[in-house]
């Protein structure tokens, strides 16, 4: 595997890390700007709608970028705004580094992913992608906690600048290492002529369709799910579990792990039985977050559900994006684009949602229903697509190829 892919890699670990890190730091930063924990988790709103916005604008805009400079531009604004984030006093401008932090990040992951998989031959394509994505699974197990003591120990603000300084390392290699050709050259010359790149307005035709409108909006109920709890985990943890700040990072650490274990589950079975998963896997993560809401005031047992919470939701989001890809494979360019606006709106309903629970009184329990709630939504839409697909099935007009769950 050339170095340059692990270079990618780790700059989406340092990316991933700063995605996910302030579900341990919201209660800090609120103190230190003078803000409401909803405020502080709006933070991790704003950098999901950079994503959903930014996913497929930059998708379509690095088309046609030589790739070096584009990663490298991409990863200099993420780092330069998380400099600004760490010195401003301000919560506003705080605010507005997260939104253009996420416009960055979703540019590099737009070229990231095809420069990795045109450095290697065919057959290791499938590996390169995951060395790429799995920056993103290590971040959670190891960046986050990481953040979180940073965090405890010397403010909310040494996590801004561990995150700058994980990026320096990165863009050096991408220098060095990674071709600076446009996005269609490839290092091993193709063996026949490539096709003709599918019109973008064919793509957007196919991603806007009934086809995969119920599967998007799946996706964003279940990551809406995960992030409103997740934004708001530490202060769950602190005042109803009774839990001290220490155990924090440890607890962060026990869900990237289960969300770990939970993609590598999702690309080892997703593709076997795709209804199968997603069935069983949305059940058992709405059945877990109402668990967790009647339990929270437990330490062994919220410890003990954390890393199960963590492999479910991320095993669910994991096939539920291998779905997309696999009922789009004519829009290349977007469907991980869209994919990952899906996602990102999730996470910016959730946090959001979680927040207005806050604010109307409910207790630091109210984002764990809320959380359960939209795994409610999300089970409905599936259904509906289900049936829908049966009756296209009986009346001999299709599959189950349109829904969330078909097969």
């Amino acid at each position: 595997m050339p170095f340059a892919v692990h270079a990618l890699g780790l700059a989406v670990f340092a990316q991933g890390t700063s995605e996910f890190m302030l579900s341990g730091l919201v209660s800090s930063i609120a103190a230190d700007l003078n803000v409401s924990l909803p405020a502080a988790g709006l933070l991790t709103s704003a950098f999901a709608v950079g994503m959903v916005v930014g996913a497929p604008l930059m998708a379509l805009f690095s088309r046609t970028w030589p790739r070096r400079r584009a990663l490298l531009l991409f990863l200099a604004v993420f780092v330069t705004v998380h400099i600004a984030g760490a010195l401003t006093p301000s919560y506003g401008v705080l605010l507005a580094t997260r939104f253009v932090g996420a416009l960055a990040n979703a540019g590099f992951w737009a070229v990231a992913l095809s420069a990795a998989v045109s450095m290697v031959p065919d057959r290791l394509r499938g590996r390169a992608t995951a060395v790429v994505v799995g920056g993103v699974t290590i971040a959670c197990v190891v960046g986050v906690p990481a953040g979180a003591v940073l965090g405890e120990r010397w403010g909310w603000r040494a996590a801004f600048w561990a995150v700058a300084v994980v990026s320096l390392p990165a863009f050096v290699a991408i220098l060095r290492t990674v071709p600076g050709g446009a996005p269609r050259d490839r290092e091993e010359p193709a063996p026949t002529p490539a096709p003709a790149p599918t019109p973008v307005r064919d793509e957007l035709r196919l991603l806007t369709g009934p086809r995969l409108r119920p599967t998007l909006l799946t996706m964003a109920l279940v990551q809406g799910a995960t992030f409103c709890t997740f934004s708001y985990l530490e202060p769950l943890l602190t005042r109803t579990t009774g839990l001290g700040t220490a155990w924090v990072p440890a607890a962060l650490a026990l869900f990237g792990a289960g969300a770990f274990l939970g993609v590598t589950a999702a690309g080892r079975y997703a593709d076997r039985r795709p209804t199968a998963f997603l069935a069983y896997g949305m059940t058992a993560l709405a059945l877990g977050w109402t668990t967790l809401a009647l339990t929270a005031s437990a330490p062994l047992t919220a410890l003990a559900l954390l890393p199960l919470l963590g492999a479910l939701a991320f095993g669910t989001g994991t096939a539920l994006i291998t779905r997309v890809l696999a009922l789009a494979p004519a829009a290349p360019t977007l469907s991980g684009a869209f994919s990952t606006s899906a996602f990102n709106l999730g996470a910016t309903v959730g946090p959001w949602a979680g927040g207005v629970a806050l604010d109307a009184g409910f207790g630091y329990r109210a984002p764990v229903w809320v959380s359960a709630l939209l795994m409610g939504l999300a089970l409905l839409t599936a259904n509906h697509v289900r049936s829908r697909a049966r009756a296209r099935e009986r009346a001999g007009t299709g599959t189950g190829a349109d829904g969330t769950a078909g097969s």
